[in-house]
């Protein structure tokens, strides 16, 4: 009889997460406590890990926090050896850390792009590369969140759709250079997510927020533990034939293009340069 997501035992399985220390990130910590994972979680601001670290404790979860800034090699790295010592071999290896704003392409500073770009796509090779040695090989699963940005292009974020884009090939070439030695490596892709720092960003008010909401062919928006939930299926045995995917989570936005998402952030940008002015 095939094994089922809720009886996958997670005890003694450490899991990293970049980024983790909020938004969907901490809550796809969250949903890994629940199952009674081993949590390393890490980001660049360590009052924020702190911060995260006591939640998770809160709820039961076993958690070592660090701070690390992922754009810097030698950080990520020492942040790495620094879990595995404490919480032994890395099964799950998620690089969850992103960079947004809304900006028009010729309003934007060449060091915004750039930054968009080294938090997102140079991160996360860093994440992967930096953590590779630590991994439990076969058998563990590398996960990136990507966003439908990579997919379909978004106005006012050319940025994030190349950075997205680039991160997504990034995962398929490891994907295939990886699995020789039993290490899988999939993007999840989340649509628009209730509580999250892209939303308060990119529909900053109740009435945009249920325009999104309504742009979804799902009529509703998602929910963190929703985003958790495909990456526990993506760290888990009932995946174990699977790699080099991008797995959304996305009430089916990335089936429609970005239209009603594009029109959204014309009137958020616009919202955010009339209280600027």
């Amino acid at each position: 009889m095939p094994a089922l997501l809720s009886d996958t035992d997670f005890r003694d399985t450490h899991v990293f997460i970049a980024g983790g220390s909020s938004g969907i990130n901490l809550g796809v910590a969250h949903r890994f406590a629940e199952f009674g994972a081993k949590l390393s979680i890490c980001s660049r601001s360590a009052e924020r890990v702190e911060a995260a670290v006591r939640k998770l404790q809160d709820h039961g979860g076993d958690v070592f926090g660090t701070s690390a800034d992922v754009r810097d090699y030698t950080q990520i790295d020492q942040a790495l050896q620094e879990a595995a010592t404490r919480n032994g071999p890395i099964k799950t290896l998620i690089a969850g850390q992103a960079g947004n704003f809304l900006a028009p392409a010729l309003g934007m500073s060449a060091n915004g792009f750039k930054t968009v770009v080294d938090i997102d796509l140079n991160g996360s090779f860093n994440v992967f590369r930096a953590g590779f040695d630590h991994l439990v090989k076969p058998g563990a699963s590398c996960i990136a969140i990507s966003a439908p940005q990579a997919i379909h292009a978004y106005t006012f974020q050319t940025h994030v759709c190349a950075a997205k884009a680039g991160l997504d090939m990034l995962c398929r070439g490891l994907a295939l250079e990886w699995a020789p030695v039993g290490v899988r490596v999939n993007t999840i892709i989340p649509g628009p997510i209730e509580g999250t720092e892209g939303m308060k960003r990119l529909a900053p008010t109740e009435e945009m927020k249920k325009h999104v909401a309504k742009g979804t062919p799902m009529q509703r928006l998602g929910q963190k533990s929703e985003v958790g939930d495909a990456a526990l299926f993506l760290a888990s045995p009932m995946s174990a034939y699977v790699t080099g995917g991008n797995l959304p989570v996305d009430g089916g936005v990335t089936l429609t293009g970005a239209s009603r998402m594009n029109e959204g952030m014309r009137q958020a940008f616009s919202s955010t340069s009339q209280n600027r002015a």
